[in-house]
């Protein structure tokens, strides 16, 4: 078994495909809209195979939520970028683009390498080696 894909609601589905296109390389497939259901959704697919789905819809309510604080469910996307140099290098990018940085860079007790940046709607994403 493996995990085919992994989803998440969105309020602003062009700027999240944009950021994961624009930070991480992934590549999205065409927009998919359910007019029945007002739906609308890209599959963003990274080099490693993995896929992340991000999907809106209006009637789906935000969540307030704090990136710098923790909550059940959801807790974070990692994408590994292959060395410490690549985290340090992408954390700066992402740092002088407004993103905020919530953690690192840094060595984990678990022996990740690793930054925690928010992507544009809060969810957090480590960036590890």
């Amino acid at each position: 078994m493996k995990i085919e894909h992994i989803a998440i609601w969105t309020k602003n589905l062009e700027q999240l495909k944009e950021f994961y296109e624009n930070y991480f390389d992934a590549t999205s497939n065409e927009l998919y809209t359910n007019q029945k259901k007002n739906f609308q959704s890209y599959f963003l697919t990274f080099d490693s195979g993995a896929r992340l789905e991000i999907m809106q819809r209006p009637d789906i309510e935000s969540a307030s939520k704090s990136p710098e604080k923790e909550y059940f469910g959801y807790a974070h996307l990692a994408i590994s970028v292959d060395s410490e140099e690549k985290v340090n290098e992408l954390t700066e990018i992402l740092r002088n683009d407004g993103f905020p940085i919530l953690d690192g860079p840094r060595r984990t007790g678990d022996g990740y390498y690793e930054s925690v940046v928010s992507d544009p709607d809060g969810n957090r994403v480590e960036i590890t080696t």
